[in-house]
């Protein structure tokens, strides 16, 4: 692979159909000629390698530096009218690497690239990206060949930079957070990985691979271009006074019905029929389609235009837009629907149990509560407590228990709870013993225990999965919670309705026979069941505000931690 391969980028264009004279733009025969590069192992040539006092590293030490120069000095020449680009030595060291070529003359190749940096751009997490989408179309419909190359690569960098920038969960891009205005560079891997399938005209493969590759995804993307179709549709404006029953005068009855027939809760027929008769009260045939609506809103399906039901009939298609496009890339750290595995989706407060493709269990849950939490986190279920003890954490402690102790002495033994010396010690103290300064929640120096059984917070039944915030599914002493509709209610562990059913499940999935469960659930102890034959079980933690569920039907919820929000963004 030499330098003298450049003549390869004026060659191709040629048989491209774009205007382009560009041999201008490239190094010259005395700049290049006998130069060569030694690439070892396929490696790309970085800047860092080229800094290194390492003189081995290279054939031709002096020229390779030359080389790279020339490519740098390209690279800047052919930006001068080029907007927005970020990765200056990268460029250099991927087209001084390909002999300065044309990368992008695939044309499949093209059309995917757009159609996902199209889709990320929707999320609006990015200004840089939707500005560089903007101007690629410009330049495609321009003709304006070498600048689309330069800036498509430019841009192929800043995706792979995002891509690599979410893996890890603690990166907040997609949830609210303050995102970059510049996303890191790529590493040399994800480069080589690029360059390598380039190289193996594997181009457009390697292209289709960097979106999502789940049909949640695909799906999501279907339900959001079906939106795009109509997105300067002129969206009804409310003016809702008060809360609207059955039998009630709307204001605006047309635009309700219009709302629920563009969004497929009522049938054309429906509407026409509707708006025929002029009603304006909201009939029956009105209230079969606001609960089709409020069911897959997350809504309570009453039939009654309350006020998250008015918040959700008034959302424009591009907020709605957004919102797919915004849970589309976050599909790209979880699966809605696993092989194997628990899913639990905090907004939707609900849990699903998958068991070797074959979905096995379903249930509420009760999520922490805006000011506490629950965190997104993946793992696996290891083990079943059986009748658990509950250590109260530190924070739960000093907030809820500890003023009412300062009020009712009586309160932890009335409520099966111990003291103990401290959280390395077993040794129990009476409360009566403890003075009453010490019981002052940022002194008392005590570990607090509840005892097993019914009234135990943490019910008959826990599941350990292991992860750095202490956080657990468990069941409750306090089912009457799950009739709740809003349930954001805990201090950030998960509440199962079904617990028992699903401790039933993972043990028998496990090996364990229905006879033992049975045998562990009569009795008092204490006992911690690990799953057995390495049947751990994967649990996902998940912030899903939009998804087309199993009948293809687009479901949203409420963003009960505002992680959907747009922020400000900041440089890296």
């Amino acid at each position: 692979m030499t330098v003298c391969k450049y003549w390869y980028f004026t060659s191709v264009l040629c048989l491209v159909p774009f205007n382009l004279s560009a041999s201008s733009d490239l190094p010259t025969n005395s700049e290049a000629e006998g130069k060569p590069i030694v690439i070892k192992s396929k490696t790309i040539i970085t800047s860092e390698l080229m800094n290194s006092p390492d003189k081995e590293l290279f054939a031709n030490d002096q020229a390779t530096h030359q080389q790279f120069q020339i490519a740098k000095d390209w690279v800047k020449n052919i930006t001068q009218n080029v907007s927005g680009i970020h990765y200056f030595d990268k460029l250099a060291e991927v087209y001084l690497a390909i002999g300065y070529g044309q990368i992008w003359q695939d044309q499949i190749a093209i059309a995917e690239f757009e159609e996902q940096i199209r889709i990320l751009s929707l999320t609006k997490i990015s200004s840089d990206l939707t500005r560089r989408y903007q101007n690629l179309k410009r330049y495609k419909k321009n003709s304006d060949w070498r600048y689309y190359d330069i800036l498509a690569t430019d841009t192929l960098f800043a995706y792979m930079g995002f891509i690599e920038g979410i893996q890890k969960k603690g990166n907040l891009w997609l949830f609210g957070d303050i995102s970059p205005g510049v996303f890191p560079a790529p590493s040399e891997t994800f480069i080589n990985s690029f360059l390598h399938n380039y190289e193996k005209q594997n181009f457009r493969y390697f292209i289709s691979q960097l979106k999502p590759q789940k049909n949640d995804y695909i799906k999501l993307v279907e339900a959001l271009d079906e939106l795009i179709d109509i997105k300067d549709m002129r969206w009804p404006v409310f003016l809702f006074k008060g809360i609207i029953r059955p039998g009630q005068y709307v204001n605006n009855m047309d635009g309700v019905v219009t709302v629920l027939e563009t969004l497929g809760d009522m049938t054309f027929f429906e509407a026409e029929n509707i708006r025929s008769k002029n009603n304006t009260y909201l009939s029956s045939s009105v209230v079969v389609s606001i609960k089709r609506f409020q069911e897959r809103h997350g809504l309570k399906v009453d039939g009654i235009i309350g006020t998250e039901t008015q918040q959700w009939l008034a959302l424009s298609i591009r907020q709605r837009i957004r919102l797919l496009a915004l849970n589309a890339q976050r599909l790209r750290l979880w699966s809605v629907q696993p092989s194997t595995g628990i899913v639990v989706n905090i907004p939707n407060y609900h849990m699903k149990l998958w068991l070797d493709g074959e979905k096995k269990l379903e249930s509420k849950v009760i999520v922490g509560h805006p000011s506490r939490q629950t965190p997104m986190i993946d793992s696996d279920i290891q083990s079943v407590v059986f009748n658990p003890y509950w250590n109260v954490p530190n924070s739960i402690m000093k907030k809820d228990i500890m003023p009412k102790v300062q009020k009712n002495r009586s309160y932890l033994t009335n409520n099966n709870y111990e003291v103990l010396k401290g959280w390395d010690s077993e040794n129990k103290i009476s409360i009566n013993t403890i003075p009453y300064h010490l019981l002052s929640p940022n002194d008392f120096p005590y570990r607090l225990r509840q005892k097993p059984g019914k009234r135990n917070s943490l019910g008959l039944f826990k599941f350990n999965f292991p992860n750095s915030q202490a956080i657990y599914l468990h069941d409750t002493s306090s089912h009457s919670l799950f009739d709740k509709h809003e349930r954001a209610l805990s201090s950030g562990c998960i509440r199962v309705e079904k617990a028992k059913s699903l401790a039933k499940v993972l043990l028998e999935y496990s090996g364990s026979s229905e006879q033992r469960f049975n045998n562990l659930y009569r009795s008092k102890k204490t006992r911690t069941i690990v799953l057995g034959n390495g049947k751990f079980v994967p649990v996902d933690l998940i912030y899903q505000t939009a998804w087309v569920d199993e009948l293809g039907v687009v479901n949203y919820r409420n963003d009960i931690y505002m992680y959907d929000r747009v922020q400000g963004k900041i440089v890296y």
